[in-house]
């Protein structure tokens, strides 16, 4: 392997190794073999770049352009033209999930989920950091300063974690840091020999050979600047970064707002590992509650709402937060009309239950809780703040139980326009399946609230539709349409699909995250598991406000307003106090026909279990189309024909010379013409003899290539050309040059075989002037940094070339 292949390669292997870590920040870690096959393939282009040779910046550009259309083939393949160029949609996919990311990083904490936007960041981020090493090590030569980007990487890495095992991680990156230098400084002792110190001072010159003056101190002195900087970048990039303080960033996901009013929630998708969650065989309690409220089984615990739909994933908006008021606003669009009782609760979070959100009833008018929280007004939700969350938290709510008519839904009238034009919004990418199948089931309704209605029939028991936690569970566009096509899937598929065709429809749409009412206790209280979490969908009636509906079969209740003939009974019981126990409720509904067998087995239909918290997005793009489409476009097309482009280039260049005015231009056009046969006659098997004058050259040319009369002629006119301008003393330019090259490329093609005639064209041997060329512009480069009267700290740290 050449000296480049090598300080490529320890520049690739210093960029993973110090990116190791950031695994322990995010869970799973499957990111991480996706940035090195994207990685191996930025450096190879890399190193294309530099055999061919490119400029410099012109291989620096082309490696930028092929990490964009990796990142774009990885994150937004679906909206990218040929499925891998960066075009408008795609890249503002990409800055989507960026900001995204950086919403997803505030809000969870160690080890977050590998969400789309995270692992966007991530896989991202070591490709900027491997793309600066490799043009700073390998292209540039300049492996000491190839340390600061990967300190800056160990160093966000070391500021977002809690210190655990962080030497370990220092120790790999260092490794990577030094593989790196030694590398470097192995390529220039082979071309250039062994530098000895501390040899006697010559008489008048320098010691040592040092021809710049700076003497053996230049690379301590160097050594010792990258120190001091790389130690000041260790030591602020983590003391800032406490100070971003919520979530990953500070292993709490506390909010962000402070003061009178200040601060935002951000865009969070709180859907964790709820299918884990699902299939767990324990279900462990993270709550209990009392409630006056006599009818326990609509006690859902909402911890917020997913109103942005991207394509990709449901999501919170971005909103600001308030302090928390005594007495919570009346909520949005509910009319005096409709009927509704108060009804207390007291709550209480398991120490091992730790949230950033506050699990409320919904809506709720007054919560008594202690610590530092902010009131989100939208969403009607409590967000923890400087490091606030439910563990092991005690809290007094009042909340409303609505009791809409069927009536009343049927003759709400429409939405504000701007709320409508807010949660009606579909993506692009939604498949066209869905709005027809929306269209097809609500076929004969007459208004909103019937739509609503056969909507949520249609997953609960007239689809077909089975719940199943072991199906994939992605959440955006395809997933939403392999749902429709297989009907198989748990909350998460059933509350985004029935909001999303809601959408379609007009009907303003959302999907809560809590918890269903739990399993009761003897001593009256409800217990809350960790399956028990829960996803539904919220449609927004005028007059009622946002309603709930329950699509998911064998999960949770169908609400009372959304059944034929449903009595309405008193929800709760006004004497009773605040505290009293709950009254007595079935623990689950009756077992349903369409409960998957691996649930019956367990004993779980008709439980109203659910889960705690999902996977956000879908999978991501497959590596192997990664592999299918990248390797297809650089391997297979663009790697094997770069020596025949160059080839073809070159010899259109040289036979592209006009004669010009001046004895230059002469002897320049004759130089190329004899150069490239010289360069022919070696792609045919004739390596050059450099030592030959022109005329023996083309004497050599002639025999081993067994030319025939005209060829050899050509040959000699050409030899004769170059001696003309070389050693005349008053030259004369040769004609015909361009048709003599070419009759002796058509000679010593007839006097080869087919395989040599063909590695002529695709692999031919001359390219290997590349190579020359590179060193030839490295030594050119290096002489010019070598000028005198140059500030000292712009010297080297050695003071031999390369």
């Amino acid at each position: 392997m050449s000296g480049h292949g090598r300080l490529a390669l320890c520049a690739y292997a210093a960029t993973l190794m110090a990116a190791c870590s950031m695994l322990p920040l995010v869970d799973p870690v499957g990111w991480m073999g996706q940035a090195a096959f994207l990685l191996a393939v930025q450096c190879g282009v890399g190193a294309l770049g530099r055999r061919v040779p490119l400029p410099r910046l012109l291989t620096v550009a082309a490696q930028m352009l092929v990490t964009l259309m990796l990142l774009t083939v990885a994150f937004a393949r679906e909206q990218a033209p040929a499925g891998f160029l960066p075009g408008p949609q795609a890249v503002r996919l990409l800055v989507d999930l960026l900001s995204a990311g950086a919403d997803d990083v505030g809000r969870y904490a160690i080890p977050a989920p590998a969400t789309a936007g995270i692992r966007l960041m991530l896989v991202g981020g070591v490709l900027l950091v491997g793309l600066a090493v490799d043009v700073l090590a390998v292209t540039f030569r300049s492996a000491a300063p190839a340390g600061l980007p990967l300190l800056a990487l160990y160093s966000v890495a070391a500021g977002l974690s809690d210190g655990g095992a962080d030497w370990l991680w220092f120790l790999l990156a260092a490794c990577g840091y030094l593989l790196l230098l030694l590398a470097e400084g192995r390529e220039r002792l082979s071309q250039w020999g062994r530098v000895f110190s501390g040899a006697t001072r010559p008489r008048g010159g320098p010691a040592g050979g040092d021809l710049s003056g700076g003497g053996a101190l230049a690379p301590v002195r160097t050594g010792r600047r990258i120190g001091a900087l790389a130690l000041g970048v260790a030591l602020a990039v983590p003391a800032a970064l406490p100070a971003l303080d919520s979530g990953l960033l500070a292993g709490n996901g506390a909010g962000n707002g402070r003061g009178g009013g200040g601060g935002t929630i951000s865009a969070v998708n709180p859907l964790v590992s709820l299918q884990n969650n699902l299939n767990q065989p324990e279900n462990r309690q993270v709550m209990s509650y009392r409630t006056n409220s006599n009818s326990p089984q609509d006690f859902y615990l909402r911890i917020l709402a997913l109103d942005q739909f991207n394509g990709n994933e449901w999501r919170a908006s971005t909103r600001r937060l308030k302090d928390v008021p005594k007495r919570l606003p009346s909520p949005g669009g509910l009319s005096p009309e409709v009927a509704v009782t108060e009804i207390s609760s007291n709550i209480s979070a398991s120490p091992s239950y730790r949230q950033t959100y506050l699990p409320l009833p919904y809506p709720a008018t007054e919560v008594r809780v202690g610590g530092h929280w902010r009131y989100e007004s939208e969403g009607r939700t409590l967000v923890g703040d400087d490091g606030e969350t439910t563990k092991g938290a005690q809290y007094e709510v009042s909340s409303l139980v609505v009791q809409p008519t069927s009536g009343q839904l049927a003759d709400a009238g429409p939405a504000p326009a701007a709320l409508r034009r807010e949660y009606t919004q579909v993506p692009d990418s939604l498949p066209k399946v869905v709005r027809e199948t929306a269209d097809e089931v609500t076929r004969g309704a007459r208004n909103a609230y019937e739509q609503a209605v056969k909507l949520q029939d249609y997953f609960a028991s007239d689809g077909g539709f089975t719940y199943d936690t072991s199906v994939n569970s992605g959440t955006g566009s395809a997933a939403i349409g392999r749902f429709l096509k297989d009907k198989e899937g748990f909350c998460v598929h059933f509350s985004f699909t029935m909001a999303a065709m809601a959408r379609t429809l007009g009907i303003p749409a959302r999907v809560a995250i809590g918890f269903t009412p739990g399993t009761a206790q003897s001593d009256g209280s409800m217990s809350v598991g960790l399956r028990d979490a829960h996803a539904w969908p919220e449609l927004y009636f005028e007059g009622i406000g946002w309603t709930r509906f329950e699509p998911t079969p064998t999960r949770g209740t169908a609400p009372s307003y959304t059944l034929p003939d449903a009595p309405s009974g008193d929800p709760a019981d006004p004497a009773r106090p605040e505290t009293g126990a709950s009254a007595a409720v079935p623990a689950a509904p009756s077992a349903s026909d369409s409960c998957p067998p691996q649930l019956r087995k367990q004993g779980e239909c008709g439980s109203a279990v659910a889960s705690g918290a999902v996977g956000p997005t879908d999978s991501g793009t497959p590596t192997g189309t990664v592999l299918g489409v990248v390797l297809l476009v650089l391997l297979v097309l663009l790697l094997p024909s770069l020596p025949m482009l160059w080839r073809i280039r070159a010899r259109a260049r040289r036979l592209s010379f006009s004669a010009g005015r001046t004895p230059g231009d002469a002897a320049a056009r004759t130089l190329a013409a004899w150069r490239e046969i010289t360069d022919t006659a070696w792609d045919h098997g004739i390596v050059p003899d450099e030592s030959l004058t022109p005329r023996k050259a083309a004497a050599r040319i002639v025999r081993l290539g067994q030319l025939g009369s005209d060829g050899a002629e050509a040959v000699h006119r050409v030899a004769g050309a170059v001696e003309q301008v070389l050693y005349a003393p008053e030259p004369r330019p040769g004609t015909g040059l361009s048709e003599d090259v070419q009759a002796v490329r058509t000679a010593l093609r007839a006097s080869v075989g087919r395989s040599t005639r063909l590695r002529a064209v695709v692999a031919p041997r001359s390219t290997v002037r590349v190579v020359w060329a590179a060193s030839d512009r490295r030594a050119a480069l290096t002489a010019r940094w070598r000028m005198p009267r140059r500030p000292t700290w712009l010297r080297r740290p050695s003071h031999q070339e390369g």
